[in-house]
Order: structure tokens, then sequence, then C-alpha cells
């Protein structure tokens, strides 16, 4: 793998220029690039995979915003408002003020102008509320998957006409003498340096989950575990904005998810746990509140016994569960596993058939009674036979610590003040969880994707009309 590197100068030869080069072709990326089209600036989505996937594809892709048309048009009541405090409250006051504040307040315009201008279809999920959450915000397209939102992002970006170069990993940053970032050099599948010059860069490549260094030196505790993101997220923008002496913030947050079926490897839907599903450690015991979060549930499921635990269902939540294309492929793969009765249960988990019994009837009785348990949950059911069991462990998914921006995404430097044309958002910047695994919000990932490659396309459209009506003498 080539160590991404800060070279001082111009790159060299005549090498092509382009108003906006964007490095990673994911939700942040393409979104910025389709703002940035909406107003009129021409941006390169520079890619380092032939088909652009990165960790919006293995997402979900659910994306939180209050006040969107959709929203509205189900009648649910919430506020932006209440959005920010909902992600302040889940980080205990430590997720970034100014960060909370712009991406809440940008998130559902652009939502509703992917919508209206590039034809997303947005559906709100209905019927529960991902933990943390206190309306129905969760957004997404009809194949409720993050395949789904890209390959919808993807094609609209091919309507609008925005330039991709895919198999182009950006390997080097070129710096003038004032840290204006003057162009970058693209390594190509044979092996030979492309160099692109440009007005403005935006740093849309995720964060540092698949760097097994960087990793252990910010999240020990996820040194072992399974990374069920992109390998692509190699922590090139903290390895040029320390060489540039850019501020990192927040390097201890990140998303884990504790319901990672193995080995099959596919993402279980937390909305099974919300609607009254249980996991059970290798003894069929239930070991924490499995509606706290499925962030630090990863944490939770790698104390157990082997770091691996079992969801089981009923049949009564087969008809949501099968609504999630993740669950489906679940099902295909063989990873859920079906028992008639509590005996089968038992031998399928390999535990004893008593403790699963004292198990089942906790819940049952929680659920009767009303009362919450010795974790603090309260259960609305019970679970019935026949169950379906999936073996699942936690697994880190993407980091949520980066570079420090402010709140119109510019990077900032070691003194606090915004370098001159280098953007960050997304996963290569600092996010909205704080800096643990616990302050991660439902959906804080592609929402600092989506508002964040927002927020950058109108920062760099305003600073390029500031700088055209100063070349024409006028005031900005």
């Amino acid at each position: 793998m080539s160590v991404p590197r800060v070279c001082q100068g111009t790159p060299p030869g005549d090498p092509p220029r382009v108003s906006v080069a964007i490095v990673g072709a994911g939700a942040c990326g393409l979104s910025a690039a389709l703002f940035l089209k909406d107003a009129g600036v021409s941006a390169l989505l520079i890619e380092r995979d032939a088909h652009p996937m990165g960790s919006t594809a293995l997402s979900s892709g659910f994306v939180p915003a209050a006040l969107t048309a959709v929203q509205r048009a189900t009648g649910v009541h919430d506020s932006v408002e209440q959005f920010a405090q909902d992600i302040l409250d889940k980080s205990l006051g430590t997720a970034a003020p100014h960060l909370v504040q712009a991406y809440t307040q940008a998130i559902a315009p652009a939502l509703d102008a992917l919508g209206e201008r590039h034809g997303i279809p947005w559906e709100l999920l209905q019927g529960f509320t991902y933990p943390g959450h206190s309306a129905l915000r969760m957004h997404a397209v009809p194949e409720r998957s993050g395949q789904g939102l890209m390959q919808r992002l993807l094609s609209a970006t091919q309507m609008a006409g925005v330039d991709l170069l895919t198999q182009a990993q950006v390997t080097e940053l070129w710096v003038d003498e004032h840290q204006r970032v003057t162009g970058v050099g693209v390594q190509r599948p044979g092996g030979q340096t492309e160099y692109i010059l440009c007005q403005y860069l935006l740093l849309a490549c995720n964060g540092f989950g698949g760097n097994p260094s960087m990793v252990t030196q910010w999240l020990p505790e996820m040194a072992h575990a399974t990374y069920a993101g992109h390998v692509g997220n190699d922590g090139s923008a903290i390895a040029w904005g320390q060489a540039l002496g850019a501020r990192l913030a927040d390097l201890g947050g990140y998303q884990g998810h504790g319901s990672w079926a193995v080995p099959h490897g596919v993402l279980i839907s937390w909305a099974l746990m919300m609607k009254g599903g249980i996991q059970l450690n290798a003894q069929g015991q239930r070991f924490h509140d499995e509606t706290c979060g499925y962030s630090e549930a990863c944490v939770a499921v790698l104390a157990q016994p082997s770091g691996v635990v079992w969801n089981v269902i009923d049949e009564a939540l087969l008809p949501l569960a099968q609504t999630f294309v993740d669950f489906r492929q679940a099902q295909s793969a063989g990873a859920c596993k079906s028992a008639a009765d509590i005996q089968t249960l038992a031998s399928l988990i390999g535990c004893d058939r008593n403790a699963l019994q004292t198990s089942l009837d906790e819940v049952a009785s929680c659920a009767q009674s009303g009362q919450p348990d010795a974790f603090g949950r309260r259960f609305q059911r019970s679970l019935q036979a026949p169950f379906t069991a999936i073996r699942v462990t936690g697994a880190l998914f993407h980091t949520q610590g980066g570079l420090d921006i402010d709140a119109h995404c510019r990077v900032l430097n070691g003194q606090g003040h915004p370098l001159p044309n280098l953007l960050a958002a997304g996963g290569a910047a600092r996010g909205v969880s704080g800096s643990a695994v616990w302050g991660y919000l439902s959906g804080n990932g592609l929402l600092s994707a989506i508002a964040g490659g927002a927020i950058a396309a109108r920062t760099i459209v305003q600073q390029l009309d500031a700088e055209l009506s100063l070349i024409k003498g006028n005031p900005p």
C-alpha cells in the first residue's frame, strides 16, 4: 500500500486542472458533487475502487433527519432542536456542538434536494425508533440498504454529468508555502502516478478503521475485533492532516455493531432488538440492555465467552426482519437457525436448557409486570416458540474521529484557523459522536456524510464566488 504523503510546490508537468477535486466517492463525495453541480461548479470525484462502494455500501443506508418533506407528510412531530438534543444526550454532551448544530440543520434540506433535483426516493422507516432517537426520523431508499443508497446516488451523478475517475488512489497532496493545496498525485492500476491540479480539495475518504496500527493506537479495545468496514479506510486523511499540522479530534469515537453474523459476515438489523429480540451468551444468559444502542453493544458482545452470542427472535418478528435486505441475505446464507422449542434452541446455542428457560421466563415476567429487568430494559412482550437464532459477534464498522473542522467543514490547523482550500467531511473528519463508542447515535455516520457533503459544497461555492468578486474588483 502506498504511504500517503504531502509534497511541497505544484505537481510536475502540465496536468489537467479542475475547480474541485473530491477524494472518495461514497455518500459524502457523491452528495457534495451533486450539490456543486446544482450550483454550476464542476467537480472531479476520485475513487480508489473500480466500482464505488466504501462504507456507505456496507451500512444499513439509514439517514436520520428532522423536518424533511417525507417526515412532515407522514405526520411525524419532530424538530431540529430535538434532533440535536438527542445527539448531545447520546454522547453525554461530548459531541462537537458546532457540528451538531450545523449537521442537524443541513441534513433535511440536503435530503429534500436530493429527492427533488436528483430523484432519490426517500422513505421514512416506521414502526420503531432506533436507540436514542425520540422521533421517527430514519430515512432510506426503497431497497433499505447501503448498496441501494449507493447505486441511487451513483445513478444521480451519472445523470447529472459529474466526472468520476475510478481505480485512482490519491497518494499525494501538493501544497504551496501558504499551505494551499495545489493538486494531488493519483496512483493508477499500472503503478504510474498521474497529477491533477485543483482550486479546492474535499477529503471524503472516510476514516482509519482499515488501518490496524491506528486502530491499535486510538481504539485499543477494537484492536482484535472483526473489522466490518471498507479496507480503503486506511487513515490517509489523518496522515495528510498530521503532515500539514492540522488538528485532530475525537479519535476515540467509533461506530461498532453488536450484531454481525458469523461466519457469514452479514449485518443483522438492530430493529429486531428494539422490537423485542434478545441476545444470549453461550450460557443462555442475557448480559445487557439491548435497547441502549448497537454501537456500544459491540463491546458488551465481545466481552462474552469467545466474543460470540446469539440473537433470538420469534415468529412474530419475522415479518419485520424480512423487510431488511441484510436479513434476507442472512437467511439465504444459512445464518438464521430455526428452533421449534426451548430444548431445540438450547441445543443450538449449546447451553443448559434450564438456564435458557430462566432467561426467557425473566423476559416474560418483565413484560407481564411492566417493570424493568436487572439491566434496566423494559419489555412489551415475551418471546414465544418457534424461535429464530443467529450467531453474531461485535464488529468495528467505522471510526468517528479525524480531522478537526469548523461548521463550514474547513480543516483547521493547530491554532484552530482554517487551512486555505482544504475541506473534510464524513468519516475523514471528526463526527458528532464524541470520543467513545457509546456516543454514537444511530445514523450519525451517514448524517455526517450527507450533511457534511452539502455544507462543504456550499462553503466551496461561497468561497469561489468571493474569489471571483475580488478578481472583478467587487467586494465579496
